[in-house]
């Protein structure tokens, strides 16, 4: 495992504009951007958004990558401009999402892997894609920004749990108060009735106090989706977290190289969570960024430049 500095991304060119696509998978379609088209030499890096986001949380750092790299991002089933399933509920587990992360893949980046990059459930599912049998071999690397396996984290818990001492029990003490909002979620109606009313007018503002929403050129994040798709995203937590908590995969192994990005002032997520990562990721880079959690919009080219310099390592590795 190795850890380096993040510096800032160069300057670049005026980035292409970005076309969209949209994408079957299954019952839902799935609506996607791209800058430019994959080449010899433009692997595609492929960016998920987390909660309650949707994929214009990547535009910045997309913008950044877009003159080296074919870049896409899309949104997740029930967010954006992507279409919910019906019902919701068991129409977003872990197994679905992967679906249309496959049908992503093939149609973005038809025969090649992709370098893929999840920040916040994005990550979560990540995690998921990168460890599986159905989707690793899609995947070239990983880069993870603040979502740990759902699989990781409760063998992570369980450790803590067995270990029986001061330390241990603060750290687990520590984190279920850092995570108070997944047992809400997991609360009947009372989500979707808080981000259809004052939350989902307040949200932007709460982003700005806390320094996630910089102005990063003028774009519309949050759009004015975000109500719903936080309403329809509460599903992630309710159809994944209980399942996977009590019977995580002890084989959930990444076996291609994880870059890991840590931000140091996350409210959501502590840092020693990832202390035994490097079982699960044993090709593992890791970074630290003294910044909050939304770091797709409060540092987009830092960790743009951590990306680009990430998968261009990989790709000289294998050329």
């Amino acid at each position: 495992m190795t850890a380096t500095p993040a510096t800032p991304a160069e300057p670049v060119g005026r980035p292409p504009r970005p076309a969209r696509r949209t994408i079957p998978s299954g019952s839902v379609t799935l609506d996607a951007v791209e800058f430019g088209s994959p080449a010899p030499g433009r692997p595609t890096v492929l960016l998920v958004h987390g909660y309650p986001d949707s994929k214009e949380v990547w535009l910045p750092v997309a913008e950044c990558l877009a003159a080296d790299f074919h870049v896409a991002a899309y949104d997740v089933r029930g967010h954006g401009r992507s279409t919910a399933p019906r019902p919701l509920r068991g129409g977003f587990t872990l197994g679905r999402l992967t679906d249309d992360f496959l049908a992503v893949a093939e149609a973005l980046s038809p025969g090649r892997p992709v370098h893929l990059v999840g920040h916040d459930w994005g990550s979560v599912q990540g995690w998921e894609f990168a460890t599986s049998d159905r989707a690793s071999d899609r995947v070239a690397s990983f880069t993870s920004v603040s979502g740990p396996s759902l699989d990781h984290l409760a063998l992570w818990l369980r450790a803590r749990a067995a270990e029986r001492t001061p330390r241990a029990l603060g750290r687990l003490l520590g984190q279920g108060a850092r995570s108070w909002y997944v047992y809400a979620l997991h609360t009947p109606r009372l989500p979707e009735l808080a981000w259809r009313g004052p939350l989902g007018r307040r949200w932007p503002a709460m982003l700005r106090r806390a320094g996630d929403l910089p102005d990063v050129g003028g774009d519309a994040y949050p759009t004015r989706s975000l109500p719903e798709d936080a309403a329809h995203g509460a599903w992630l937590y309710r159809d994944n977290v209980r399942a996977r908590m009590r019977a995580p995969r002890r084989d959930a192994v990444a076996r291609m190289p994880v870059q890991l990005v840590v931000p140091t002032g996350d409210p959501f997520l502590s840092e020693r969570l990832y202390d035994d990562l490097d079982r699960w990721a044993p090709d593992l880079t890791r970074h630290t960024i003294a910044a909050g959690h939304w770091l797709p919009r409060s540092r987009p080219d830092q960790l743009a430049s951590l990306i680009g310099d990430f998968v261009r390592k990989q790709e000289k590795k294998t050329h």
